[in-house]
């Protein structure tokens, strides 16, 4: 186990004052239910997102709230997590229990969870100015890329209905038609003062972007 852990230490370039901190961010409630990594990953989560939430405020101190929640969102989510979780080969290090003997593909958030414990644990060991350092480091690529998040076609109906009018758009299913494999849904959306406006897609969720794409397209909102 020293060994594991001292491999670890090498890789994040971080030497813990406490290795039974460490230790503990790698132990998934399936090998023990009652001394594992779910506090440190609850902390590790609001570390990783105060660390964000200032970075981005300062990186664009222009960018209207929605586009900053945004970005915040795609470097913070399970998606990303993982992402880094596999650069550091989180899980190679993650201890689990005997019905966990090979990591797979539908554990992936075991090893994006124990990312998160272990930036908590590098928090209460090493303080906050080394874990954002860390954090800022290991998701430089990610920051990288937030330049380019647009925000999307249903925030941005939302932002400005909100804005305008204090009210949200609201969206409704007209209908569903296909087989049940692969449905195709209708979704119509209105906001205050507007026409209905009608589009499908292979979800719910694209259905009501289109809608929206149709609306904002339609009355000119600007981003």
């Amino acid at each position: 186990m020293t060994e594991l852990l001292n491999k670890l230490e090498q890789k994040i370039n971080i030497k813990f004052k406490d290795p039974k901190l460490l230790s503990k961010s790698l132990v998934h409630k399936s090998h023990n239910n009652i001394d594992n990594n779910e506090q440190l990953e609850f902390l590790g989560d609001r570390v990783l997102g105060l660390v964000f939430a200032k970075t981005l405020l300062k990186i664009y101190p222009n960018d209207k709230e929605g586009i900053i929640d945004k970005k915040f969102a795609n470097l913070v989510n399970k998606k990303t997590c993982l992402l880094v979780a596999k650069k550091l080969e989180l899980k190679k290090f993650v201890i689990t229990g005997g019905s966990y003997k090979g990591l797979n593909r539908s554990d992936d958030k075991i090893i994006s969870d124990a990312l998160e414990a272990l930036l908590g644990a590098i928090f209460l060991d090493q303080g906050i100015n080394t874990v954002e350092k860390f954090i800022l480091n290991i998701w430089g690529e990610f920051l990288e890329k937030s330049v380019d998040t647009p925000i999307d076609a249903k925030t941005q109906l939302q932002e400005h209905s909100l804005k305008k009018f204090k009210t949200l758009p609201v969206y409704t299913i007209q209908k569903q038609s296909g087989p049940h494999h692969s449905p195709i849904f209708k979704v119509e959306v209105q906001i205050k003062n507007s026409k209905k406006y009608s589009a499908s897609g292979t979800s719910k969720k694209d259905a009501q972007q289109n809608a929206a794409k149709k609306l904002i397209s339609d009355i000119k909102i600007n981003r």
